[in-house]
């Protein structure tokens, strides 16, 4: 920042303190309870880090008297050891941005009285009524993916691209599948599934653990990519098979084979229309189902397996002219003879009952009563929770098995969730409170509390303070936040920053004040932190999502600069001549693309993590929402940051992790090349880091260097 002469005012002080404790606590979240699973004697199991630790422990709720205890921790279980993790087990971990250590994962059987805890190359079972803790012998080698078997007797997990069993009780292990190519994975998920389509599993047991589905993934075709980290040179590089837009996909099918070895039975569907598999399940009543999708993800089928032959029927087809959201896999009933399947319409999601054929029976749910997808399910009862509302504001409701006796459950302010035992009654509800409160709540059937899950989460004494509004600009109304400086003077005119994500599936603006904190620790030092979800964001209705179909900037940037003037008009505090835009990932995307094409509204932008051309990033995302770029390569040019580099005209820092192996580094790297050769300034900060920062004295420094940036180029108040 330039110097300033002796009479000029000073800059509001950096709370490096208020900083560093955000950061060493995950902004306070470090220390809630993580419910895994809720077992049939209705007892709940859940993970719990202390307040400023990443190290998850496992603990029980009983529900008969409500008291918690710890059953298990990574210390206890390994002796103070090193648990050393695959390269598999870490990309898991990545692609479900888990950030904790210690106990991470935990198998149950059916009957809940077998736990299996997963530390690195060690597996234990814990019998939970007494305590006994039982090391499996795995055999050498990393045992990827391990899985409890429904009735507790058994292990499978994935070694050396192989699938492998073993009893509990002890014995030699078995291998049950044999790579059949040097690129052949067997009993893993590629990186489409974890990544794109909600799906990490690539092994699955039948209800009496005799059998198991396995998935054989094929990645012969499909690119790889190296992601090496500078800062530690003497380590080799880390492949990864990255299928980039446009480039071939994983060849991926699915088999059953006995549990005991034997010959595979391969399941058969169009594999060559249907590439996509998005869930897979066997219910303990009712047929085995795969849920699968085309390449361009217009086309959803849900596809019944007979377990014998391998043979599938189709039950239920959805289709959509931009694309279909996949939302999970159908509930078969107790009796096996229907199952629960939501589909999206133009008014919303429903809830509808199909008999095994496939024909539907009744509507559970109408697409009127604001369902937001979400739901589960009381097998003993048939009884259905699930989520309505908005982004802002949802309830928890309940129907019976046919969408009668609708009763809302919560009317807390805020939203909440809920999720339900299949047997045994208990249910949790999630709630997150308008005025900042939270809680995991569990409740029996008759709806009596019986317990909250305790926390030892820190707090801090003042939350964000968060202004919301819907506002109009131009044509529509946007969901908007304000964060202004906790000694905001009226009289003043305050550097505005747009906080923004602005893609696909998320929201930005939040009823909960504690997602602003660090809106609200930028605030307080000088500027007014404002957000707003435009089209293309969830909860808004099919055609308020999709306007985005083909071209991921165009529609996302007009509504944010829309969304700016209407703040700008109703606060005018708000300097829009000192505008700043920050976001990371998809976020990051749209603040160097923002900088590029809108210098007439942002005059600074910090992009973290970018995307900055889509031919870089995976098929499944990438061409859900732009298709292929043989298809579409205009657009591909259009929506390209390093395609539009020479109209770069304002300070932009780029920010990226050397080992991001989702928005890979290249990313950030052809955009300051092309920078550079169009001889346009920026500044780069590259981090020893994946996707996440989850150092805190990363984050800190992170937090502080983007005040420091905004600071230098927007000024202060005035």
């Amino acid at each position: 920042m330039p110097a300033q002469p002796p009479d000029a005012p000073k800059p509001p002080p950096i709370d490096r303190d208020a900083i560093a404790e955000l950061a060493a606590t995950r902004s306070f979240n470090l220390g809630l309870p993580r419910p895994i699973a809720i077992l049939p004697d209705g007892d709940v199991l859940f993970l719990r880090t202390g307040p400023r630790s990443y190290v998850a422990e496992l603990f029980e709720l009983d529900a008969a008297t409500g008291t918690t205890r710890k059953l298990a921790s990574g210390e206890d279980l390994v002796k103070g050891a090193e648990v050393e993790l695959s390269d598999a087990e870490k990309a898991t971990r990545e692609r479900t941005r888990t950030a904790i250590r210690g106990i991470v994962s935990v198998g149950v059987s059916d009957d809940g009285t077998r736990l299996l805890i997963p530390l690195g190359e060690r597996v234990f079972v814990v019998e939970r009524a007494s305590g006994k803790v039982t090391e499996v012998a795995l055999g050498k080698g990393y045992p990827d993916s391990p899985m409890l078997s429904p009735d507790g007797k058994r292990i499978a997990f994935v070694r050396d691209g192989d699938v492998w069993t073993a009893d509990v009780a002890g014995g030699k292990p078995r291998r049950l599948s044999k790579k059949d190519g040097p690129d052949v994975v067997n009993g893993s998920a590629e990186f489409a599934a974890q990544e794109e389509l909600d799906r990490t599993e690539g092994m699955w047991w039948s209800p009496d653990g005799a059998r198991l589905i396995y998935q054989r993934t094929d990645n012969a075709k499909v690119d790889t990519l190296y992601v090496a980290n500078p800062r530690y040179p003497d380590r080799a590089p880390t492949a990864f098979r990255y299928p980039r837009a446009g480039t071939a996909n994983a060849d991926v099918r699915l088999a059953f084979i006995a549990a005991t070895g034997g010959k595979p039975t391969w399941i058969e569907w169009d594999r060559a229309a249907f590439p996509y598999v998005h869930d897979v399940q066997w219910p303990e009543h009712g047929p085995p189902t795969i849920v699968v999708l085309d390449r361009a993800q217009r086309e959803e089928r849900v596809l019944a397996v007979d377990a014998k032959t391998g043979k599938t029927t189709t039950l239920v087809t959805e289709r959509d002219d931009a694309w279909v959201n996949a939302v999970g896999g159908p509930r078969w009933d107790a009796t096996g003879t229907t199952f629960l399947w939501p589909s999206e319409r133009d008014a919303g999601w429903q809830l509808g009952r199909y008999d095994a054929t496939g024909k539907l029976v009744e509507i559970v749910i109408p697409d009127s009563a604001e369902f937001v997808g979400s739901y589960a399910v009381d097998h003993q009862t048939g009884e259905v929770w699930h989520a309505r509302g908005t982004p802002l504001e949802s309830h928890v409701w309940s129907v019976d098995a046919h969408g009668k006796n609708p009763t809302q459950i919560t009317d807390a302010r805020g939203t909440q969730r809920a999720t339900i035992a299949r047997r045994g009654g208990t249910r949790l509800v999630v709630h997150d409170g308008a005025d900042g409160s939270r809680s995991v709540t569990a409740i029996d059937r008759d709806g009596k509390i019986i317990a909250e899950l305790p926390s030892v989460a820190e707090d801090s004494a003042r939350l964000p303070r968060v202004e919301l509004a819907l506002l109009r600009g131009g044509e529509r109304f946007y969901n908007t936040s304000i964060v202004r400086p906790r000694d905001f003077d009226p009289k003043k005119k305050y550097p505005v920053v747009l906080q923004v994500y602005a893609g696909p599936h998320v929201t930005t603006v939040s009823s909960n004040p504690r997602a602003y904190w660090k809106d609200q620790l930028l605030a307080d030092t000088g500027f007014v932190v404002v957000r707003g979800d435009g089209r293309g964001t969830p909860g808004r209705g099919r055609a308020w999502e999709r306007a985005i179909a083909g071209d991921l900037i165009t529609v996302p940037l007009a509504d944010q600069v829309d969304l700016l003037h209407a703040l700008g008009a109703a606060h005018p505090e708000l300097d829009l001549a000192r505008v700043g835009v920050v976001g990371w990932s998809f976020g990051g995307y749209f603040a160097a693309m923002a900088a590029e094409l809108r210098p007439d509204v942002f005059k600074a932008a910090i992009a973290g993590a970018p995307v900055t051309d889509w031919r870089f990033y995976d098929t499944a995302y990438t061409e859900r929402y732009m298709g292929t770029p043989a298809d579409n390569a205009a657009r591909y040019d259009r929506t390209s940051a390093v395609h539009n580099a020479a109209k770069l005209s304002i300070p932009l820092l780029l920010i990226h992790g050397l080992t991001d192996d989702n928005v890979y580094l290249v990313n950030t790297l052809a955009l300051a090349e092309a920078l550079f050769n169009a001889g346009k300034p920026f500044d780069l900060l590259t981090l020893s880091t994946t996707h996440m920062v989850a150092d805190p004295t990363a984050e800190a420094a992170l937090m502080t260097r983007q005040i420091e940036f905004f600071r230098a180029h927007l000024g202060l108040p005035q």
